[in-house]
């Protein structure tokens, strides 16, 4: 899954806060992983952008900013109750505690009382960056790092988030080379949930990010890797999270 494309919180906090990652040679949107070349210009809309101007300007028009863009992942990545992504969406929005009251059904008291304990969640959070970040100095060793082997990346858009996604170098390795032949094709697809979504990990690396398949395109590439059951493994894409489809089923992107 991390071959996909690099997850948000691998950037620097002050990178995720802006939206964009400066190297040598480019800006890439830590969103989307768009990217922007330096030493080009850009056009948009009969204007003219640098790099920078022009990641600045992705990221207003698809993201609309960084807390917009957190606010619509699941609750299990942030860390945050449906209730407080939805008062936050109405601070992000502009809204006074009476109008959050009012749309979220609650007195303003508990408004406040929900501004107060975020606060502290601020606080905690930063915190626990530090203890982190110190544990990592002190250890030279990261949290991910076990015995085993480091974990596996977890996708943002996950819909479980749990120990089935504690998988080690190690046991991804393994699982592979028992499910999978040489060329890539499945042997046969698991039962346990931790392996499914090993293996699920391998094969959405057959479709392009940014690219839309119609159905027959993703028949096409499951029924090489899985021609038993291929329709099987195209649900399991969409329930894990690695795909989405449109409403009328009609277009399948790769999960961003």
């Amino acid at each position: 899954m991390k071959g996909m494309e690099e997850m948000i919180w691998n950037f620097e906090l002050d990178e995720i806060i802006s939206g964009y990652h400066e190297t040598e040679r480019e800006y890439q949107c830590v969103m989307c992983q768009q990217t922007y070349e330096k030493g080009r210009i850009y056009e948009e809309d009969q204007l003219l952008y640098d790099a920078q101007g022009a990641v600045k300007l992705h990221i207003r028009k698809i993201h609309s900013n960084t807390a917009a863009y957190l606010l619509k992942q699941e609750s299990a990545l942030t860390g945050l109750s449906d209730i407080q992504t939805q008062l936050l969406q109405c601070l992000l929005d502009g809204k006074s505690d009476k109008q959050i009251g009012a749309e979220l059904g609650i007195a303003q008291s508990t408004v406040r009382n929900h501004r107060f304990k975020l606060r502290e969640k601020e606080k905690q959070a930063k915190l626990f960056l530090a203890l982190m970040q110190s544990l990592a100095v002190e250890t030279n060793h990261t949290i991910e790092k076990s015995d085993t082997g480091a974990m596996e990346e977890l996708h943002t858009t996950a819909t479980m988030v749990d120990d089935r996604y504690s998988i080690s170098d190690q046991e991804r390795k393994k699982t592979i080379e028992t499910y999978m032949d040489e060329n890539g094709a499945l042997k046969q697809f698991p039962a346990r949930e931790k392996k499914k979504i090993i293996i699920l990990g391998e094969i959405i690396k057959s479709f392009q990010v940014h690219k839309e398949y119609q159905e027959k395109e993703v028949n096409r590439i499951l029924e090489r890797i899985y021609e038993q059951d291929y329709p099987t493994i195209r649900r399991a894409l969409i329930e894990y999270g690695f795909m989405e489809r449109s409403e009328d089923c009609s277009v399948y992107r790769v999960k961003e």
